[in-house]
């Protein structure tokens, strides 16, 4: 006779329904969620739905605001800059659980295929360049699984009135080379 407990178990195998899917967190998520912080687009649709946010820095009749981009299982920042209500450029800074994968291929059945592609240590950084008078940018990581970074747009030719037109993501890289700079010294 058969031991009892295998038998018990391989009866209770038979009638459970094992299954081992793995759905992504952002398997729900999609750029139309972005489109209204797109450059070009107006600042109100964007208060009407997130609020004003928080203002980051002020520069004459430009300004940059942190939002946060909120939906299902996700919470994010996304900093926008807006200059007489017209928004000039966006990072979002996107949860490490987005896989790369589903997020890179999203981009790619919008905008086509990438102009640019770097690789920066363990990033990669695509660029689009002139979709819709914009430059899009997005990075993506690897360790254990290839996750997203960050997405940003900025416009290419800014609206008359702008002085000097720095997008967030150019300040962003500036900052951390000024950042390294100072800790050598």
């Amino acid at each position: 006779m058969k031991n009892p407990i295998s038998l018990i178990f391989l009866s209770l195998c038979i009638f459970v329904n094992v299954e081992a899917k793995v759905i992504p967190p952002n398997y729900n998520f999609s750029l139309d969620q972005l489109d209204m912080f797109l450059p070009g687009k107006k600042m109100g649709p964007i208060i009407e739905k997130y609020g004003i946010g928080d203002l980051m820095s002020r520069e004459g009749a430009t300004n940059v605001f942190r939002l946060f981009l909120k939906y299902d299982r996700y919470r994010f920042p996304v900093m926008v800059q807006v200059y007489n209500n017209t928004v000039l450029d966006f990072v979002a800074d996107l949860p490490s659980y987005f896989l790369h994968d589903i997020y890179h291929q999203s981009l790619i059945n919008r905008y086509g295929k990438q102009d640019n592609y770097h690789r920066v240590g363990e990033q990669a950084v695509y660029i689009w360049n002139d979709k819709a008078n914009s430059r899009h940018v997005y990075a993506g990581a690897c360790t254990i699984t290839c996750f997203a970074v960050y997405y940003a747009a900025r416009i290419n030719t800014p609206p008359q009135g702008i002085p000097k037109y720095t997008s967030i993501l150019e300040r962003m890289v500036l900052f951390e080379q000024n950042k390294e700079v100072d800790l050598k010294r």
